[in-house]
């Protein structure tokens, strides 16, 4: 019996000393780490994000670009960091690409090494074509494909990116052949594809509405789940029949992994209600971006599963940094 009270007096304390510590934060600033070189969407985001966080803790948020080697660099100085929620890193899609893509010269576990916070926004890319280009919706262009195996090119941002891999897992969920043409960044497979040198392209919003509102390049589908408000006319590719299609950009918040599930909560639910803000919201729609909107297990849960799919595509792909 004494055994047993003095357990349950050591549970109480812990559970009291639990909650405080998730009352409490934080207690002095905060750091967030951006993998990524300062100006980039993730910077920018990070910057806006942690300026609101700043107002909501009344502590300072510091950002810390650490960029390099597809944002391993920086995430991996989260990692080795304590996990008292003092220094966190908000990256970008690559996050989920990189066990796969980089699974060779990588230095930490994805799934096992970080705590999974909070999806802080989303960003749908489009699927465009050239203006003349003869498919008008997604199932015209799969039925050609299908006829001319591996002769419809589509560009992208570059090998590994989330526009690349929007082309492969078309490519995958549909059954058809097209060959990537890649190009260091976005705006030079936009010109190419204004010009016809190639038909198609996987582009994020900000990077080709002006295109779209020229009448440059045609949008046949977007890659989220929802449609995008800039575009209410334009279907998803899963309404356009490529059912339970899905490709996103994303942008969210992590922590070394071991962290208190107190002090989790309180930072997931501080940014679900900054995010929910209606200038937040105005802010990321005038970015082409899109607030997240889970919870912390369901954000849990949709890493895992995204780390799986783009696992799955990479391999049947074949696709390799190199090429």
């Amino acid at each position: 019996m004494k055994y047993l009270m003095q357990y349950t007096v050591g549970v109480i304390a812990a559970l009291f000393s639990s909650l405080a510590l998730g009352a409490g934060y934080p207690e002095r600033a905060v750091t967030v780490v951006v993998p990524f070189p300062a100006g980039g969407t993730t910077d920018v985001l990070a910057r806006h994000l942690g300026k609101s966080l700043s107002e909501e803790w009344g502590q300072p948020v510091i950002i810390e670009n650490k960029g390099g080697a597809s944002g391993t660099i920086g995430s991996a100085d989260v990692v080795r960091s304590k996990p008292d929620g003092y220094t966190l890193l908000l990256t970008a899609t690559h996050h989920v690409i990189n066990p796969t893509l980089l699974a060779d010269t990588i230095s930490y576990d994805t799934k096992d090494s970080f705590t999974n916070i909070s999806l802080v926004a989303t960003v749908p890319n489009i699927l465009v074509v050239n203006k003349d280009f003869e498919p008008t919706t997604v199932q015209e262009l799969i039925n050609l494909a299908k006829k001319e195996p591996g002769q419809i090119n589509f560009g992208s941002a570059g090998i590994g990116g989330a526009n690349h891999l929007s082309g492969e897992l078309l490519a995958h969920m549909a059954d058809i052949n097209i060959t990537h043409v890649p190009y260091r960044g976005e705006a030079p497979s936009v010109v190419d594809t204004v010009a016809g040198h190639i038909p198609m392209m996987f582009g994020s919003g900000p990077g080709i509405m002006s295109q779209l509102a020229s009448g440059d390049l045609r949008a046949l589908g977007v890659t989220s789940k929802e449609r995008l408000t800039q575009l209410p006319d334009v279907p998803t590719i899963d309404e356009a029949g490529v059912e339970g299609f899905e490709a996103i950009s994303f942008f969210a918040l992590f922590g070394p992994k071991g962290m208190s599930s107190d002090i989790v909560e309180k930072i997931s639910g501080d940014v679900n209600r900054v995010l929910a803000q209606p200038e937040m919201i105005e802010w990321l729609e005038d970015l082409g971006a899109m607030p997240g909107n889970m919870s912390q297990p369901e954000f849990n849960e949709y890493v895992n599963s995204e780390i799986d799919k783009w696992a799955e595509v990479i391999y049947a792909a074949d696709i390799k940094l190199e090429d």
